[in-house]
């Protein structure tokens, strides 16, 4: 299924838990438990300006045009910074809106910025740092909650399994203190 749907699955129950950026979540802002940060798929939501114009603050955007696919999370945020700004909703190629005369500067997510330079832009302000979440139903039974307890137990552990290195070897029972002590050092 596409993840801009899983929110809204998972909040209508079709699905008890999920996977899904952030972002995504943030965005279409479902009624879902959010029940752990996974620490992969991270990105950042920011807002690009092309390179060849001056950028000082978030108040240079001030009666600009900026493209995005997160108009809720941008408008949000240009509120808090007290910016007015037009927002243009588009979906997919973002980043080419200032340079076809769409939009000043854009809001997009960035990983790598490989994407932005190819096309002129500069990141200048960081709106979001998102990465994927697992989330849940609100209205989970007691049985699928422990389900998930189960699961929670099993990610936790192999989170904490690796900074751990197994290690099998034969070694003649006198030489285990000197192989500790090389292994385990204080």
């Amino acid at each position: 299924m596409r993840d801009d749907d899983i929110p809204q699955y998972v909040e209508d129950g079709v699905a008890d838990i999920g996977i899904v950026g952030e972002n995504v979540l943030l965005e279409k802002n479902k009624q879902v438990k959010t029940i752990d940060r996974l620490g992969f798929g991270k990105c950042r939501l920011s807002i690009a300006f092309p390179k060849e114009k001056k950028y000082k603050s978030v108040k240079d955007l001030n009666g600009l045009r900026i493209a995005t696919t997160y108009s809720t999370i941008l408008s949000k945020y240009l509120k808090e910074q007290k910016v007015k700004a037009e927002i243009h909703e588009i979906s997919g190629s973002v980043e080419i809106a200032p340079g076809i005369g769409l939009a000043d500067a854009i809001c997009d997510l960035v990983s790598s910025g490989s994407t932005l330079l190819s096309n002129g832009l500069k990141e200048v302000e960081v709106i979001l740092k998102s990465e994927a979440v697992l989330v849940a139903s609100k209205k989970l039974s007691k049985e699928k909650t422990e389900l998930l307890n189960k699961l929670l137990f099993r990610i936790k552990a192999l989170r904490s399994a690796k900074s751990n290195k197994y290690i099998l070897l034969n070694a003649p029972n006198n030489k285990l203190d000197a192989i500790c002590k090389v292994l385990l050092p204080e």
